[in-house]
């Protein structure tokens, strides 16, 4: 917690309403591409996991979730706000209590890369996603892991 310094957004707690699914879905559609419609409406209602609507200022430009100390999904509406977005996330796992604070990170992610290698976190299981067709625009997201996708 000492070492996370730097810009961080106001969390407000996501709830499941007409009004907080719009803003998941426009934050979807610019960062993925597609809906994730099912997969908000099943973290919102699990009581294990934690998610937050990410505002700078009056503007929401983002999301996060968090359970059991690991990070994601995590999406920004534009890349610039991906590193004050990852550290706002990773404070709020910290703040769990968890012993351990993870996230998948892509490896085209430079914010949370950086940030992360700062912090001295670990590469402990490194993967491909290997997709047909183009997908998501990874300085923008952080997937949960690669089976919720």
């Amino acid at each position: 917690m000492k070492r996370l310094q730097g810009a961080q957004l106001r969390c407000v707690p996501l709830e499941n309403t007409a009004s907080h699914l719009r803003s998941l879905a426009e934050i979807d559609a610019r960062a993925l591409g597609i809906s994730r419609a099912k997969h908000h409406r099943y973290l919102i209602a699990d009581g294990a996991t934690r998610g937050v609507m990410l505002h700078a200022g009056d503007d929401c430009v983002g999301y996060a979730y968090v359970a059991d100390g690991h990070i994601g999904p995590l999406a920004v509406m534009q890349r610039a706000v991906l590193g004050a977005a990852f550290r706002t996330a990773l404070n709020l796992a910290a703040e769990s209590g968890s012993p351990h604070v993870s996230a998948f990170l892509p490896g085209t992610c430079e914010a949370a890369l950086s940030i992360a290698v700062e912090l001295r976190m670990r590469i402990t299981s490194p993967m491909v996603l290997m997709s047909t067709h183009d997908f998501g625009n990874w300085t923008q997201y952080l997937p949960r892991n690669p089976g919720f996708m």
